[in-house]
């Protein structure tokens, strides 16, 4: 098992420099220029001043040094400088980080654990009326565009009816005490995370569902009923065990992916995360903070391909004999 996850650890490091070195290709690639954006926000400015500017950000030198330069700073844990906001981009990552962190993981536990027990429950009764409920509800989550759906919900309850805040991420001012302040930026954060969750609960209990009724059918779980066992000890012990190997599955492959859809509800809310920062860097062509932001991505995607092979391993001890 060990010597499995050292060889996902290479092949990653791997993905993850290909993965560098085609952002880095495709964003040289993209219409407008860098130092045109800094000289129009700046008020104008002469050749000279251009290629100046150039010449500091080592944007006079050719595409395949300006790669080798990049890949090298790398290596030594710099992401580069900002071209707009005149600081590292690292820090400027981890300044952001903590409110992208706590939207999306807390919506993404939020989706797989509820959407999961939807789903289970709804394979117990499949002609129920809930059962339909959560059909119907699949289709309206994949229909429903993430923006739209925030928009929505913070007209209703943070405007109509307003329980929660409507942007950022704490009050202002801030509460006095740690405790109030904690409060405060959990209510702040209720309306987003449902909103996020929304999207990834939909698909999750649909699967769930689809996955428990094809084991809730399987001979080893007649045997079972034949044996006499609780059906509570068949549903939760024996069925949802191999129910949930989908559900970790598109878990593992969506961790990586929630960002995007967190990029967009962090707009609506006016979250201080990486998704307010992501935007501002494309319009603004600052192009070591997009590759940077996309580098973070990718890393978040290998690591969790990783440990949904682990997770995989834990619930069926075929793969992890094969692995």
């Amino acid at each position: 098992m060990s010597k499995a996850i050292i060889e996902r650890l290479l092949f990653g490091i791997v993905l993850i420099a290909a993965v560098v070195v085609l952002n880095f290709l495709l964003i040289q690639a993209a219409p407008g220029d860098v130092v045109d954006t800094i000289l129009t926000e700046a008020g104008g400015g002469d050749p000279e001043l251009a290629a100046t500017i150039r010449a500091a950000y080592g944007l006079d030198q050719p595409m395949h040094v300006q790669l080798l330069t990049y890949l090298g700073k790398m290596l030594t844990g710099d992401l580069g400088y900002s071209y707009y906001y005149d600081e590292p981009v690292l820090s400027l990552l981890l300044s952001h980080l903590p409110a992208t962190l706590m939207l999306t993981l807390s919506a993404f536990v939020i989706a797989v654990l509820l959407g999961t027990l939807m789903g289970v429950v709804a394979a117990l009764r499949p002609r129920g009326l809930f059962s339909h409920v959560i059909t119907m509800f699949s289709l309206l989550g994949y229909a429903t565009p993430v923006f739209w759906l925030g928009m929505i919900i913070l007209l209703a309850f943070a405007l109509h009816i307003p329980l929660f805040p409507a942007y950022g991420l704490q009050s202002v001012p801030a509460p006095d005490g740690t405790f109030d302040r904690i409060l405060d930026v959990l209510n702040h954060l209720v309306l987003p995370t449902f909103t996020l969750a929304i999207l990834y609960l939909a698909s999750y209990s649909r699967l769930a569902r689809a996955s428990m009724l094809d084991v809730l059918g399987a001979d080893y779980i007649r045997t079972a009923r034949t044996k006499g066992l609780p059906e509570f000890v068949i549903t939760y012990k024996h069925a949802l065990k191999n129910a949930a190997l989908p559900v970790v599955t598109v878990a593992g492959l969506q961790l990586g992916a929630i960002f995007s859809g967190a990029v967009l509800v962090e707009t609506v809310y006016s979250l201080p995360g990486l998704g307010p920062l992501l935007y501002e860097s494309i319009v603004r062509r600052d192009y070591p903070v997009i590759m940077g932001v996309l580098f973070g991505a990718a890393v978040t995607t290998i690591i969790a391909n990783i440990i949904t092979d682990l997770i995989y391993g834990a619930l069926d001890p075929r793969i992890k004999a094969i692995t």
